[in-house]
C-alpha cells in the first residue's frame, strides 16, 4: 500500500473541501470494506483519503415528508433493523441479508454499497476498469463467466457490484449528493449508475468533488421482493438478482418495475418484463412469462450464457414473492 494523507473531518463542508477535481487523487472512505482492499491491491493510490466516519449528519434512518430518509453512512445492519424498512421494503432486507457477512453488515454502509468498485477480476488484477491489455479486451478473449449479458456492447463488460442499487431503482428511490460550498443535487437512483466509456470515468454519476449524502425511498406501500441466485452464501456476490415492485390495484399489478442485478454494468431495468405485469392478475404462469420477457435483448458472452436461465428463474420467483408480501 502506498502512503497517503488521512483526513477525518467533522463536517460535510470540510469533507468536500478536501476532495480533488480529478478521480484518484483523493478517495472517500465510508465503512472501508471495499476501499481498503483497493488500497492494498494498489488499484487506487490516492494522495489523500477522506473518511466520513465523524460526520453525524450522514447517519440515521427516519421517515420524513412521506419518504424514508437513509443517511449514506448508515450501516447495513442499521438498515435491516429499522422497523419501517422491515415493514415496507422486504426487497431491501433480502438484498442486505444476502451479503451474508456479519462483519460487512456491521461496518459496511448504504452509501458505500452504492459506490463500490466492480468485482471484475481483470480490474482487480490491475488491467484497468475496462479490462484491456493494449487495444485488446481481456474480457472478450478470456474468462468472462461472471460478466455482463446486457449493456455489454462495450467498452464496459463488468457487472455493477451493488447489492442495493437494483432495489432502490425498483422502489423509485432517489439519492442526494453534495459538492463544494454545500451545493446539492438530487438524482433518480436509475440515473445514479452509468457505464464508463473510458478509464478516466467511474461507475456512478458522482463528480470527484461530490459526496453521496442520503437516499430517499417513497412510502407507497408497494408489493416488492428480491430474489438472488448465488453459488454460496457468505462473503460472495450473486450470479443474478431480480427485484420486482408494483402497486396492488384490485388484485392487479400497477406501475410495475423489474430490475436485474449482476447482469450489466449498471442495474438493469427490464421494460419488457414490466409490461407483462402491467394491469395483470399475477399467477405462476404470468410470472414465468415475465421471466421470459426479462431476457429479451440479452447478448451473452462466450462463457456466461448460463445467466439467461438464471434471470428467468430469478424474475419468476421475485414476482411470486412480491405477490405474497
Amino acid at each position: 500500500m502506498k502512503s497517503f494523507t488521512y483526513a477525518a473531518p467533522a463536517t460535510l463542508d470540510e469533507a468536500t473541501s478536501l476532495l480533488a477535481n480529478t478521480w484518484g487523487q483523493t478517495e472517500i472512505m465510508a465503512g472501508g470494506t471495499d476501499l481498503v482492499t483497493c488500497l492494498k491491491q494498489e488499484i487506487t493510490a490516492p494522495e489523500r483519503v477522506v473518511s466520513l466516519r465523524n460526520i453525524s449528519a450522514l447517519k440515521g434512518i427516519k421517515v420524513e415528508g412521506g419518504a424514508l430518509r437513509i443517511g449514506a453512512m448508515s450501516t447495513l445492519s442499521d438498515l435491516i433493523a429499522n422497523a419501517s424498512v422491515k415493514e415496507q421494503f422486504p426487497s431491501l432486507v433480502t438484498a442486505v441479508k444476502g451479503i451474508g457477512s456479519q462483519q460487512i453488515m456491521f461496518v459496511g454502509t448504504v452509501g458505500g454499497d452504492l459506490c463500490q468498485r466492480p468485482r471484475c477480476w481483470y480490474f482487480r488484477n490491475g488491467f484497468g476498469l475496462l479490462g484491456k491489455q493494449g487495444d485488446s479486451s481481456l474480457v472478450l478473449d478470456g474468462d468472462n463467466r461472471y460478466h455482463a449479458i446486457f449493456g455489454n456492447q462495450g467498452p464496459a463488460y463488468f457487472v455493477s457490484a451493488s447489492s442495493l442499487g437494483p432495489v432502490l431503482i425498483a422502489l423509485g428511490g432517489t439519492v442526494k449528493v453534495t459538492g463544494p460550498k454545500g451545493k446539492t443535487r438530487e438524482i433518480a437512483a436509475a440515473d445514479f449508475f452509468r457505464a464508463p466509456k473510458n478509464e478516466n470515468e467511474r461507475e456512478t454519476s458522482l463528480k470527484p468533488t461530490e459526496i453521496l449524502t442520503e437516499i430517499r425511498l417513497p412510502m407507497k406501500k408497494l408489493k416488492n421482493a428480491t430474489y438472488e441466485v448465488r453459488h454460496r452464501y457468505g462473503l460472495d456476490w450473486p450470479y443474478v438478482t431480480a427485484t420486482v415492485s408494483f402497486q396492488d390495484k384490485a388484485g392487479k399489478a400497477s406501475e410495475p418495475r423489474v430490475v436485474l442485478g449482476h447482469v450489466a454494468p449498471v442495474p438493469w431495468s427490464s421494460v419488457g418484463a414490466a409490461k407483462v405485469l402491467e394491469g395483470a392478475k399475477i399467477d405462476a404462469a404470468l410470472a414465468a412469462k415475465c421471466g421470459e420477457a426479462a431476457v429479451q435483448g440479452a447478448k451473452p458472452l462466450s462463457g456466461n450464457a448460463y445467466k439467461i436461465q438464471l434471470v428467468k428463474t430469478a424474475v419468476k420467483r421475485a414476482v411470486l414473492a412480491a405477490v405474497a408480501t
